[in-house]
């Protein structure tokens, strides 16, 4: 079967999340499906053997990559992901970095945490200072088990993706996560296909040049600053 995108995801976590969320941003008449992997190792081999595979079948296949950044240089691991891409196919790739886990997007959104665990007053914490920016935290996963103590990031992820809310979430990156699938459903709409590498920079908190210029660029021909 042929797709318009393909998620290859670090982790079955992801794809819990991506499960929710995608039916509310991409239109039934665009065909996508997410491949998760175990872990950074083996998504790095499995990007070249996904991109040449869908390259035979599905030439105009986009893929989105979602890979956490955790203790990773964020421009460091954005590159090498590029470069396996460039290695492999000349196939249009959207990378997202995720900064630093997965847990960042739903602390930024803890009334859809509280709803998951029914906890009611966990809600009222949104307004913490720490929790209002949840990307500048260093171990997201840490900061949520302290907040609901049977959390387990390997499924409960798919407790929690059910309420979180497309709009509300105060994670900077989950909402810039959620407007570039909205900027490549809209090029899918009106047959501007493009190849577009976006990343995150946790140090000044905005998107790295690539993605301020207003334009998209050739993964290729691109230059990492």
């Amino acid at each position: 079967m042929n797709y318009d995108i393909v998620f290859l995801l670090e982790e079955s976590s992801i794809e819990n999340v991506l499960n929710e969320l995608l039916p509310k941003l991409i239109p039934p008449e665009i065909r996508y499906k997410c491949i998760s992997n175990q872990g950074k190792q083996d998504l790095a081999k499995s990007i070249p053997i996904k991109l040449k595979a869908f390259n035979k079948s599905s030439p105009n296949t986009k893929f989105i990559i979602v890979h956490d950044q955790d203790s990773h240089d964020c421009q460091k691991l954005k590159k090498d992901l590029g470069q396996i891409c460039q290695n492999s196919s000349d196939a249009q790739v959207l990378i997202r970095i995720i900064c630093h886990e997965l847990e960042s997007w739903f602390l930024g959104d803890l009334a859809a945490v509280a709803k998951a665990y029914n906890l009611n007053s966990l809600g009222q914490k949104q307004n913490k200072s720490k929790y209002r920016e949840p990307d500048r935290l260093n171990s997201a996963k840490q900061e949520l088990k302290k907040l609901v103590k049977e959390y387990y990031a390997g499924t409960h992820s798919k407790q929690i993706a059910p309420h979180l809310s497309l709009t509300e979430n105060k994670s900077r990156r989950f909402q810039t996560f959620i407007q570039g699938i909205k900027n490549v459903v809209e090029m899918i709409g009106s047959s501007r296909f493009c190849v577009i590498s976006l990343t995150y920079n946790m140090i000044d908190q905005s998107l790295c040049p690539l993605c301020l210029c207003g334009s998209f660029h050739s993964l290729a021909s691109s230059t990492v600053s």
